[in-house]
């Protein structure tokens, strides 16, 4: 004899209230006219009978599931957490539930996490990662099946697909030329290598900041593994510490470093600490996205302010859009301002 208690029905809780099951699904679904008393009548039945909307069978009816996937990078990064709060806080007031998945290593696991959430019959989706051939590809199809999709920052690009980003190389431009304007003629770049950061824009910003201002690009001087098609390449706090101990102990060293991201930039000023140097006496230095601990840091850490919660927000409210509308639209691309923040990490004049 099975022990599996019996689902309450709209049914149940209409016999129970003295009330039709129209009127039961009407309060349920918040759609309809129901007068208060008897709203508050059902509601009250609802809640002593336990009831629970049975999700699966609603999202067959509306062909909707109300359910947002959001595909994350570095989760050790602040940036990502704070990029979530911004969608999920979007996605909650419109009444979304947000599944987030995490895709750090390798293509296969973006592959992974976008199968995951297609498993899950979402009704769209928001990617945070770096570009790579099989992740697009794979995005690509899930789009050709009706999957609605925007991405933050990622490099990809379809007619049917919103891009949301950080104008990452003016910010990588500004944070090389406040070193240049400082005296800095060697400077480093802690995140990438030179023949891996083709596609990283804050990295191509650096660059054309020595080049405008007549400085040798020295191979020397880029530290921070590779970037290649098959790998998204994150910039960690345990990449900056160990890059930046390879670039203290070079002839002639950088007196400046621009870091691909305050994460990076925290893991170097500790290798340059421990080296006995100051900061920025001896090596001045630069982050990006200001995320909440650069402000403690000992000295406070000079930084780009990428507008993150905006940019999660722009990106929820994008794909709603998408989801909620009848008509095919456009692919609209949003590009946003970044602002240098001077703190006392880079705040001495070279000689």
């Amino acid at each position: 004899m099975s022990n599996k208690k019996k689902s309450i029905t709209l049914t149940d809780i209409a016999a129970a209230a003295g009330v039709t099951p129209m009127t039961v699904s009407r309060v349920v679904n918040q759609n309809g006219y129901v007068s208060a008393e008897t709203r508050e009548n059902v509601l009250q039945v609802v809640k002593e009978m336990k009831y629970r909307p049975n999700g699966l069978a609603r999202s067959l009816k509306l062909q909707k599931t109300k359910t947002i996937g959001l595909v994350l990078g570095d989760i050790a990064n602040p940036f990502a957490a704070e990029l979530a709060r911004a969608v999920r806080d979007v996605t909650t007031r419109r009444g979304y539930n947000l599944f987030i998945c995490i895709s750090e290593h390798n293509p296969k696991e973006d592959v992974a996490a976008f199968d995951s959430l297609a498993d899950h019959n979402i009704d769209g989706l928001i990617v945070a990662t770096r570009s790579n051939h099989a992740g697009d590809k794979h995005l690509t199809e899930m789009i050709e099946r009706g999957v609605r999709v925007v991405c933050i920052g990622r490099d990809f690009h379809h007619e049917n697909a919103d891009w949301v980003s950080a104008d990452n190389h003016k910010g990588g431009f500004q944070a090389t030329q406040h070193l240049i304007d400082f005296g800095h003629t060697k400077i480093g770049f802690i995140g990438t290598s030179l023949a891996g950061g083709a596609s990283l824009k804050r990295f191509q910003g650096y660059l054309d900041a020595l080049k405008n201002n007549d400085l040798e690009i020295e191979e020397r001087f880029i530290s921070g593994g590779t970037a290649t098609e098959d790998a998204p390449g994150y910039s960690t706090e345990k990449l900056g510490y160990e890059a930046m101990k390879r670039l203290l102990v070079l002839p002639n060293r950088p007196t400046a470093i621009f870091a691909r991201n305050d994460f990076t930039a925290i893991g170097a000023m500790s290798a340059i600490k421990e080296s006995g140097l100051r900061i920025p006496q001896d090596v001045a230095i630069v982050g990006f996205d200001d995320i909440p601990m650069a402000v403690h840091t000992s000295p406070p850490l000079t930084t780009i302010r990428q507008p993150t919660r905006r940019q999660g927000s722009i990106a929820a409210e994008s794909l709603l859009k998408r989801i909620e509308s009848n008509e095919p639209l456009k692919r609209e691309e949003k590009v946003l301002e970044c602002e240098l923040i001077v703190r006392d990490s880079t705040s001495t004049q070279v000689n």
